[in-house]
């Protein structure tokens, strides 16, 4: 099994909802790292999994709808707590879109909240 993976950094706010965490529950920014990795068998003619500057466009695309806003402000938020395991899911939907990796596989988003808290999402492709 291949895999390759790229990181991108990120600040964003958010506020969380729906509980009571103290200060969480008041806006606040997160210096965010985004990992996709994407995992398969299969290469393509080139000899590569995923192309890294494909990957590196559809990642700067993603996070650049991201960067420096309101999470709770975005439609994909809608009614959804905030959360790093639902901004993982998110970030995995939008990068799955811009991303054509042959064969089957997975691709996985890890989002690091801090240097010590991360979350992740892993979606199967075929």
């Amino acid at each position: 099994m291949y895999t390759v993976a790229v990181t991108q950094d990120f600040i964003a706010n958010h506020y969380l909802i729906g509980g009571d965490w103290g200060d969480e529950n008041t806006p606040h920014a997160h210096h965010y790292v985004l990992e996709v990795s994407i995992e398969s068998d299969t290469l393509d003619q080139h000899g590569y999994l995923v192309d890294i500057v494909e990957i590196e466009a559809a990642l700067t695309t993603t996070v650049a709808y991201f960067r420096d806003c309101m999470l709770n402000d975005k439609p994909e938020f809608a009614g959804l707590n905030p959360s790093i395991e639902h901004f993982s899911r998110i970030l995995n939907e939008k990068l799955m879109a811009g991303i054509t990796p042959p064969g089957s596989g997975s691709l996985t988003v890890k989002l690091w909240e801090n240097a010590t808290c991360w979350a992740a999402y892993r979606q199967s492709f075929s």
